[in-house]
């Protein structure tokens, strides 16, 4: 399969819905005076909204991954997109969503706050999943399944073989969420989506890009589903400053690849001064730029490192992760500090 009628998994209003139709979605080109918008003709260029459809980033990008412009969609993070998905897809009190359980928690919130009933299926013990079980518990009101790959918290990338499975075997969407897939040795599976017009990729600027705090993520996909996307979202829904910043970052592809292989690398030296503390009881694989640590006090370690002016994330309460933290790498100072507390806990 792999190949579906999105029409038919589209809510109806939504099929029906006549998008708003902004002022710069009626005229395109260049223009000596603006006075379509109501906007302040004084403090340019910020008086102006932004480009509705982000036209120039989009031709970036469209660049990078190989992919028309019209795949794209572009949000104020993965969280909209991520929202909007469920709220294209799914009917609210009647559809249902499945994803991996322990895994990124915005999909159930999101499924919570738009009414959809939400589905956790638990990872293998290795944090693997198993295809034919997450399709065991689909039925005929499942629009949407959620993996994220590679998975946070587990840092794990998914196996390539078994999200398949469940793309081709799963009649509705199937969303795989690669935010961290820059920091894995693979190249992630947007080039499937011109195989498969139910899978939707979704990527994001706050990791690998280092852009966290304009929050702009992207979802790559069938055009079909773009349109959809692009029709219910808001009209200026990514800020012309964001624009701007991408645009130059973008220009400047090169402190990308160079902050990749600096956090890849850090990744490494990190785990193996961190493997040599006895508190550490293991330190599961990585594929993220992140490590999954189990110790033997994960709340007192995490309570001693924030006493010290270091944040970490305590995971000991999710699913699999007993006495588990989870440890961004930082800069090389950041982890040589980090350590070098650690030395120090008693």
């Amino acid at each position: 399969m792999g190949t579906i009628d999105i029409k038919s998994i589209t809510r109806k209003n939504i099929l029906e819905l006549s998008p708003y139709s902004s002022a710069r979605d009626e005229f395109q080109g260049q223009a000596n005076i603006l006075m379509d918008a109501n906007e302040n003709p004084f403090n340019t260029p910020l008086n102006r909204y932004p480009d509705p459809h982000q036209r120039e980033v989009k031709k970036l990008i469209a660049g990078i991954v190989k992919l028309d412009e019209e795949s794209i969609f572009l949000g104020n993070g993965s969280d909209e997109a991520i929202d909007l998905l469920i709220r294209a897809f799914c009917e609210p009190g009647i559809s249902n969503i499945i994803s991996i359980d322990p895994s990124y928690g915005m999909y159930e919130v999101c499924a919570n706050i738009n009414n959809v009933k939400f589905h956790k299926v638990l990872l293998n013990s290795d944090f693997t999943i198993n295809a034919e079980t997450l399709l065991q518990v689909t039925d005929s009101s499942s629009r949407i399944i959620f993996l994220c790959s590679p998975n946070n918290p587990t840092s794990n990338l998914l196996e390539y073989k078994s999200i398949l499975k469940v793309v081709i075997d799963f009649p509705g969407l199937v969303v795989v969420d690669e935010a961290y897939i820059d920091f894995s040795s693979s190249k992630g599976m947007i080039d499937d989506i011109k195989n498969f017009n139910n899978l939707v990729v979704l990527r994001t600027f706050s990791k690998a890009w280092g852009m966290a705090g304009i929050r702009l993520g992207m979802a790559f996909a069938n055009k079909q589903i773009i349109s959809i996307l692009d029709k219910i979202k808001y009209p200026y829904n990514v800020s012309s400053l964001t624009q701007d910043a991408i645009i130059q970052l973008l220009t400047h592809k090169n402190k990308h690849d160079e902050w990749i292989k600096t956090i890849i690398s850090q990744r490494e030296i990190l785990r193996n001064q961190l493997s040599g503390l006895s508190f550490v009881i293991e330190i599961f694989p990585s594929d993220a730029n992140f490590l999954l640590v189990k110790t033997n006090n994960p709340t007192a370690i995490y309570n001693y490192l924030k006493d010290n002016g270091i944040i970490v994330r305590d995971r000991s309460k999710v699913s699999l992760c007993e006495g588990c933290l989870r440890i961004t790498i930082g800069s090389p100072k950041e982890n040589a500090e980090l350590i070098n507390t650690l030395k120090n806990y008693r």
